[in-house]
């Protein structure tokens, strides 16, 4: 009887049970997407097969199936499930669920899994109280975030578990988790007359940004809509077409999945780097338009893209740094929204711009040389020769300055101003221009620099010689 009251109760249940809810995978076979982990002979796999479950962190973007994972492992393993959230369980309750386990595994009963879901705010006192169980096996935790774990989590969790990222699924994974909502009879509509068209399941896809429980609500939003008439019951109707506009409907704009200060914001400001170091004008404006909607300070992208003028450009195109410059000083002034369009000028002029690295390669090279103790002395005729009276010993500031060869004088303005004179009294090269843009008009004329250097000085050394 109990058994009976228990299965109505389940059946009635799964009747008000969000379609994405019913849906949920019950083995890994039918779970979507994550190859990577759980395929055949991958690791999570391997693990589940061999009942050799430790614990685990999952991460990933909302939607990918983190809870439903913990799920179809404490299914596969038959272990107890026991969910809850990091940010509202408390200490007693997790002294009840260890005190349940340690009685089940007392008396051979099944091991349990704890999936606490938003591990990054497991506080030490839960987690004081929890790790020492779940090392003895007594145990298993299984948690899940949306952050990086090795940032956001506590390096003890971190320690004791493995880690495994899902990824958002691909359009064509949503596909077929939608085509299996619509055939299946049990837990999906495959009891209902249903035509979904290719296009409106690709609205679906590429909308709900790989986020499979998006897609099947707004699925399920399509069906109820349109499978009840004015006045009648869901399920009169005797077929449902859902085209691209039915579709388009029955799902809104996600907002961007960004965090300013967590893994979105450095993730989007690297690719907006690489995408203009990369001379890729569209997808340095996605990333910009993704940054600014998600609320991103414009400030930042102009800095970036001030620091990227010199670093990636620098030589090969001059303007590039005198762009950036008034882009950042127009943001600063002009704000937003108009500032948007600021960025997409400099971020899209600086794109198409020639590249080269050779200024921050030569810096850095100086930079090693002293790092590494290879210090030069300023050479005399290069000092100051107009420091203040007493500063010097007397042979000492006579020497200061003396021999200087003044770029400017007549002898050598007719060759560019270039001297004999050695401005850092060894031979070393930082600065290497490459073929890039304008700086490969000045290699041509560092090369001529170099070649006219060297003449002098050989004629100088054989007047010497004479």
């Amino acid at each position: 009887m109990a058994d009976l009251f228990q299965a109505r109760r389940d059946q009635a249940r799964s009747r008000v049970e969000p379609l994405a809810v019913r849906m949920r995978p019950r083995t890994l076979d039918e779970v979507a997407g994550q190859r990577h982990i759980i395929g055949e002979g991958k690791l999570l796999r391997r693990m589940v097969d061999a009942d050799a479950i430790t614990s685990l962190i999952l991460h990933g973007p909302p939607g990918t199936g983190k809870t439903t994972l913990a799920g179809v492992i404490a299914g596969a393993t038959k272990r107890r499930f026991e969910r809850e959230n990091a940010a509202s369980v408390g200490v007693k309750r997790i002294r009840e669920i260890i005190d349940e386990a340690t009685r089940r595994v007392e008396d051979s009963g099944p091991r349990t899994i704890l999936f606490l879901d938003e591990i990054h705010r497991f506080t030490r006192a839960q987690q004081d109280v929890l790790l020492g169980d779940v090392e003895r096996g007594l145990i298993t935790l299984i948690g899940a975030t949306t952050e990086n774990p090795m940032f956001a989590c506590n390096s003890a969790l971190v320690s004791r578990s493995t880690l495994f990222r899902l990824e958002p699924l691909s359009e064509d994974d949503i596909v077929e988790v939608l085509q299996n909502a619509i055939a299946d009879p049990e837990r999906g509509y495959g009891n209902l007359k249903i035509r979904a068209d290719e296009n409106a399941l690709r609205v679906w896809a590429t909308k709900s940004d790989g986020d499979a429980r998006r897609a099947l609500t707004a699925l399920e939003v399509a069906v109820l809509s349109s499978a009840t008439p004015s006045g009648g019951e869901p399920g009169q109707a005797a077929e449902i077409v859902i085209d691209r506009q039915v579709a388009e409907d029955s799902i809104q704009q996600k907002a961007a999945v960004y965090d300013g200060t967590g893994d979105e914001h450095y993730d989007a400001a690297s690719a907006l780097i690489k995408s203009v170091r990369g001379s890729d004008p569209d997808a340095a404006v996605y990333w910009i338009a993704l940054m600014l909607e998600a609320g991103e300070d414009p400030r930042f992208i102009a800095r970036r893209l001030a620091i990227l003028a010199s670093e990636d450009i620098g030589n090969a195109e001059p303007r590039a740094i005198m762009v950036a410059q008034a882009a950042w000083q127009l943001v600063e002034r002009i704000g937003m929204p108009e500032a948007r369009i600021t960025l997409a000028q400099a971020a899209t002029f600086l794109a198409l711009s020639p590249k080269s690295n050779a200024s921050y390669m030569a810096i850095e090279k100086a930079a090693e040389d002293l790092r590494e103790g290879r210090t030069r002395p300023v050479p005399p005729f290069i000092q100051d020769g107009n420091t203040l009276k007493g500063v010097h010993a007397p042979g000492q500031k006579l020497a200061r300055g003396k021999g200087y060869q003044y770029s400017h004088d007549a002898a050598y303005v007719a060759i560019g101003g270039v001297t004999p004179q050695d401005y850092l009294g060894v031979e070393q090269r930082y600065y290497l221009p490459t073929e890039s843009g304008y700086e490969k008009t000045l290699k041509e004329r560092l090369e001529l620099v170099r070649e006219a250097r060297a003449a002098m000085r050989r004629e100088t050394e054989q007047k010497g010689g004479a």
